[in-house]
């Protein structure tokens, strides 16, 4: 039998996301009722600005009074679109206060102070949902969280950032620059006025440490994320990828070691080869591959933002957290008993592709491979192309450490015949 008193729910922010998940909830509720056991009330949504006209919202439930709301004292559930740091934490510790379950998409809160949301949530004994946070509609968190609970995860790999894998493919696809490509990005809606967050990585940073937390059992924040973006990638070196049989994207890769004492989480730029099927993931899609002992290798793919897409993670987590609430239970917490300690990129073990510009004239190549095998880097592949008494020398390494590799680089800068260094990328998926 249905309740029939309804759960109520406070929204904080009515953008892009907000908006839709507010639509929906309207639209669909005689759905999310029959799926919950129970209706569900929208009861709030806090703005920052009231006063302008949104789309499907209904104006009567607007304030701009967010800390009010959440302390109303018969909110059920807080749903947290608004992002950022502040006043978002505040609000979300305050819904536990008041005995609110919080489901949120707050990728950075939770990859700074996932660990303390975490705690008082546990201490209030209500639900803390994020599957929002990472991957937009992708179903991710709750299968490493539930699914693979009884599984061992050794590796999470994959692109989770719409913007930056539309500016790649464009690149790799049209010939476009990076410039060109972020434009072209902006104006399809698919980056942002400031795409810093994007294009520096610390948007994919987030969810890689949000990823390794629980895929590891460990604590991780963005601080212990080694981050690169794509500022940096020229036409060069995706030509360099094709010629490979390649592609670049920016990958966020989370590892744990082979002896089991550590865990590494990073975000950068990588050449992988077509043969991946990461590497067919085109435009703004996201797709995660997760590697564990029982299950082999798994892939989730999908759009990974958008309000609908991210609307509908949300709405997820919101079925599921008032179904916790009708039954008096609450879903998986924080796990975190493993506190493995995260390895700096420096012992990093991976693969390498570097383009050097070097005089064209005999002994160089010889010159060239001592400089790697002195620092116990060796060669892979070596390609060398000359033009009127220079040349390019593209060296593709085995497994080493970054380390290695930038010991490696600084001497081969001091070497005569070497003019510069084209380009450092890493190559993954072998």
């Amino acid at each position: 039998m249905m309740r029939t008193r309804p759960l109520k729910v406070a929204l904080l922010g009515c953008g892009v996301v907000g908006s839709e998940v507010a639509r929906i909830m309207t639209t669909h509720s005689a759905d999310l009722a029959a799926r919950i056991g129970a209706p569900v009330e929208l009861a709030g949504i806090a703005v920052r600005r009231a006063g302008r006209a949104r789309a499907g919202v209904p104006e009567e439930l607007l304030t701009t009074d967010a800390e009010a709301l959440v302390g109303r004292g018969d909110i059920d559930v807080v749903i947290e679109v608004v992002g950022g740091i502040e006043p978002s934490k505040s609000l979300i510790l305050k819904a536990f206060e008041n005995g609110a379950s919080v489901v949120s998409a707050n990728k950075a809160l939770l990859a700074k102070d996932g660990s303390e949301l975490h705690a008082a949530a546990a201490k209030a004994g209500v639900d803390l949902y994020y599957e929002a946070a990472v991957a937009g509609a992708i179903p991710l968190i709750r299968p490493l969280r539930e699914s693979l609970a009884g599984d061992k995860v050794n590796r999470v790999l994959g692109i989770v950032n719409g913007t930056t894998n539309f500016i790649m493919d464009k690149m790799d696809s049209t010939g476009a620059g990076y410039s060109e490509a972020l434009e072209e990005a902006t104006a399809l809606g698919y980056a942002e006025a400031d795409p810093t967050a994007d294009v520096e990585g610390f948007d994919a940073a987030a969810k890689a440490a949000i990823l390794a937390g629980i895929a590891f059992h460990t604590k991780v924040t963005a601080a212990d994320v080694y981050r690169e973006g794509i500022t940096e990638v020229t036409a060069a070196d995706i030509a360099s990828a094709k010629e490979m049989g390649c592609v670049v994207k920016l990958l966020a890769i989370c590892e744990r070691a082979a002896d089991g004492e550590s865990v590494t989480a990073r975000v950068h730029p990588a050449m992988i080869p077509l043969s991946h099927p990461l590497a067919s993931v085109r435009e703004a899609y996201n797709a995660v591959f997760v590697e564990a002992e029982a299950a082999g290798r798994l892939m989730f793919y999908g759009p990974g933002a958008g309000g609908a897409p991210t609307a509908s993670a949300v709405l997820g987590d919101l079925v599921a957290v008032c179904r916790n609430k009708l039954n008096g239970a609450t879903g998986p917490g924080d796990s975190v008993y493993s506190q493995l300690p995260a390895k700096p990129m420096d012992q990093v073990i991976t693969r390498y592709h570097v383009s050097l510009d070097v005089d064209d004239r005999a002994g160089v190549l010889a010159q060239v491979a001592t400089v790697f095998a002195d620092h116990g880097v060796s060669i892979d592949t070596v390609r060398q192309q000359g033009r009127e008494g220079d040349a390019s020398l593209v060296v593709v390494t085995h497994r080493a450490t970054d380390a290695a590799l930038s010991a490696t680089v600084d001497k081969l800068r001091a070497l005569d015949s070497v003019r510069g260094v084209a380009s450092i990328m890493r190559v993954e998926g072998e």
